[in-house]
């Protein structure tokens, strides 16, 4: 059975990554999430996809510049579909207490050495705190990312974000000791699920917003979809 993750929560139906969306994917029946991380100013954890502000929640500025405190006040509703209330940035620990997801995706962004190695620990420690070490793996595309997630947070299961095929997905999964390889659907073709798949990988293949293509991919095999209509994919896959 192929299982789907909410993509940045229910990113096609309310304001990406924010409460609103991970409570919207939670009411459509789909208990796994995506969602994109990066560290404020004073290294806390916030959920959102862009190093910088504008798209989202047009202020100028990266999240880096502000602490969490200020971050938490900007309304993210910018840019998505149209929400009637406003709907902050917020905090990874915020969505731990308010959102029982049975499985979280969680992916970093390609960063510095140092920066790699201070979110990979905080989120070590968060994860552990909340008692979620089998419930998360942490995502990433980024050789330093996942190379300080084998050095400083082995116990955190990693996988890798795969958009192009410049170089062998499937090797440098191998290399970095990851359980998931996330791919680009554009990448998925049934010779390389299946070679994935008898690598023990699990395949999760992003973003699958087509009906058509939501079965297509579910008979290939893969283990699982990340879409933005949730709701939708239930339905589809449920038929």
């Amino acid at each position: 059975m192929t299982l789907l993750y909410g993509h940045r929560g229910a990113k096609g139906e309310a304001p990406e990554n924010t409460l609103a969306s991970f409570q919207h994917c939670l009411a459509q029946g789909v208990n796994r999430c995506e969602l994109d991380l990066h560290l404020s100013r004073d290294h806390e954890l916030m959920v959102i996809h862009d190093t910088t502000l504008k798209r989202t929640t047009s202020r100028r500025g990266k999240v880096s510049q502000h602490d969490a405190a200020e971050l938490v006040t900007f309304d993210a509703r910018h840019g998505g579909p149209g929400w009637p209330q406003p709907c902050p940035i917020p905090r990874l620990e915020e969505l731990f207490e308010q959102c029982p997801f049975e499985h979280w995706q969680l992916e970093v962004k390609s960063a510095s050495k140092v920066r790699a190695a201070r979110t990979v620990q905080a989120i070590e420690k968060l994860v552990a705190r909340h008692g979620l070490l089998g419930k998360v793996i942490v995502t990433s595309s980024s050789r330093e990312v996942l190379r300080a997630l084998e050095r400083h947070a082995p116990a955190l299961s990693r996988g890798l974000v795969a958009e192009y095929a410049w170089l062998d997905p499937l090797k440098v999964a191998r290399h970095y000791g990851c359980e998931m390889l996330v791919l680009n659907w554009t990448l998925c073709t049934p010779e390389r699920l299946q070679k994935a798949q008898k690598q023990g990988l699990h395949v999760s293949v992003w973003t699958v917003n087509e009906v058509a293509l939501m079965r297509r991919l579910a008979d290939f095999g893969v283990d699982s979809l990340i879409t933005d209509f949730p709701g939708l994919a239930k339905r589809t896959l449920s038929n």
